[in-house]
């Protein structure tokens, strides 16, 4: 049940976020997000359009849920910007790069198998929490210790931590985002440096 609940929240937040805001004041948005969200039970072709784009994303981690649920709340003012955002991204898509390559057979060790059986790997989270928390980073804080709780009820099919940590989708966009502020950064510097290069009083 929550992965059918999962996946139609996982519906309308995706799009909702990827829609632009069209300038529309909050209770629009509100009720946008309330269409979308009703939008999801639609049949196509036997299955609802939520089940339809879980068969493409499968379940997404619960850290991705609480990512999506933070950026929705953000586009509807409810909540003030995120200290630290970029450490989330860096954080999450080194997850992405530690865990995929590897699963694909790029390397002889197979960090999915330790989330079956996580006691190091929850101890390090654990710690890497507190670590967050120190540094007042409250959205990595909230990500991380949400999918440890959620792995501790067990409230998704999966037996596996690192189902509940990190998934392809939230991996792709932290590494994409990663790219784009890096090649934000060095145009701003290019600019800097031809506007200090021109500001150069030339010689007689």
């Amino acid at each position: 049940m929550i992965s059918l609940w999962q996946a139609h929240a996982s519906f309308a937040m995706i799009i909702f976020l990827v829609l632009p805001a069209f300038g529309l004041p909050r209770t629009s948005r509100i009720a946008l997000l309330a269409a979308l969200l009703a939008a999801s039970f639609i049949p196509l072709g036997g299955l609802s359009l939520a089940a339809y784009l879980r068969s493409y994303i499968d379940d997404l981690a619960i850290t991705s849920m609480v990512f999506m649920a933070w950026g929705c709340l953000r586009r509807l003012d409810l909540l003030p910007p995120a200290r630290g955002k970029t450490s989330v991204l860096i954080l999450f898509a080194a997850m992405a790069l530690v865990l995929y390559p590897a699963t694909l057979g790029m390397s002889d060790l197979d960090p999915y198998r330790f989330g079956y059986s996580p006691r190091p790997l929850l101890i390090f989270i654990a710690a890497l929490t507190l670590g967050l928390f120190y540094l007042r980073n409250g959205l990595a804080v909230v990500m991380l210790a949400s999918a440890t709780l959620a792995f501790i009820a067990g409230i998704k099919p999966s037996q596996n931590y690192w189902d509940y940590l990190i998934d392809p989708l939230l991996g792709l966009y932290c590494c994409v985002a990663l790219l784009m502020l890096a090649m934000r950064w060095a145009y701003r510097r290019a600019i800097e440096r031809r506007g200090a290069m021109g500001d150069v009083p030339k010689s007689v």
